[in-house]
C-alpha cells in the first residue's frame, strides 16, 4: 500500500545515452517488462496503444506500472475507455483492456532518465510532473470510479524533453487500487 501522504518526488527529466533496459522510473524507448509482455491494443481502433513510460511503484520488491494511450484517439483521456491504459506487473489486467504478447512497439516519447527528487508537497510545482504527494488538478478534481489512490502526474510537454502529449496543455493522472494490482489513468487539458 502506498503510504506517506506527505511525501512527493518531482520528476527530473534527462536524455538517455543508451537505451534504458533496467526497472526505473522512464519515459519513452521500450518498457521493460518485469514479467511476459502485456502490451494494450485501442479498442476503439484495434491498434496497439503508444508507450509512454514505465514507474517503479515504491517498495522494496520491485513493481512497475506502464502506462500507454492511443495518442489519435479522441478518447485517450478517459480512464476506463479502452484508449489509455496503465498497467501493473506483478498485476492484473483492467476489464476493458485487451493485451497482447508484443514486447515492443511504438513509443510516445523520445527516450528519458527520470529521477526522482524528494519535496515538501507545498513546494510541489502547480503543472509539473510528479510521484506521490498530492494531485495539482487541471479542472476539477477527477479520481477514476471507486477506490484509487493517486500515484503520479505527468505534465503534458516538458521543454526540450518531450512534446504534447495531452491536447495542447494539460497533464496525465496515474492511480493504483487498493492492492496496488491495477492501474487506471487519466488526463485533462
Amino acid at each position: 500500500m502506498i503510504d506517506g501522504d506527505d511525501l512527493a518526488y518531482k520528476m527530473i527529466f534527462s536524455h538517455a545515452d543508451e537505451a534504458i533496459d533496467e526497472y526505473w522510473t522512464k519515459l519513452g524507448g521500450q518498457p521493460v517488462w518485469l514479467e511476459k509482455p502485456q502490451w494494450p491494443r485501442c479498442w476503439r481502433h484495434e491498434r496497439l496503444m503508444g508507450f509512454i513510460g514505465q514507474f517503479r511503484l515504491p517498495g522494496r520488491q520491485i513493481r512497475m506500472a506502464y502506462l500507454f494511450m492511443d495518442n489519435e484517439s479522441e478518447e485517450s483521456w478517459s480512464p476506463e475507455g479502452g484508449e489509455n491504459a496503465l498497467i501493473v506487473q506483478p498485476g492484473r489486467i483492467p476489464p476493458f483492456v485487451q493485451a497482447v504478447g508484443a514486447a515492443t512497439g511504438e513509443s510516445l516519447v523520445n527516450e528519458l532518465f527520470v529521477d526522482l527528487e524528494e519535496i515538501e508537497q507545498s513546494t510541489a510545482p502547480r503543472w509539473g510532473s510528479q510521484m506521490l504527494g498530492t494531485p495539482t488538478w487541471w479542472q476539477d478534481e477527477e479520481y477514476p470510479a471507486g477506490v484509487w489512490t493517486y500515484f503520479f502526474q505527468l505534465r503534458n510537454s516538458e521543454n526540450g524533453m518531450y512534446d504534447t502529449l495531452f491536447a495542447e496543455s494539460g497533464a496525465g493522472y496515474g492511480f493504483l487500487s487498493p492492492d496496488e494490482q491495477e492501474g487506471r489513468f487519466l488526463w485533462q487539458c
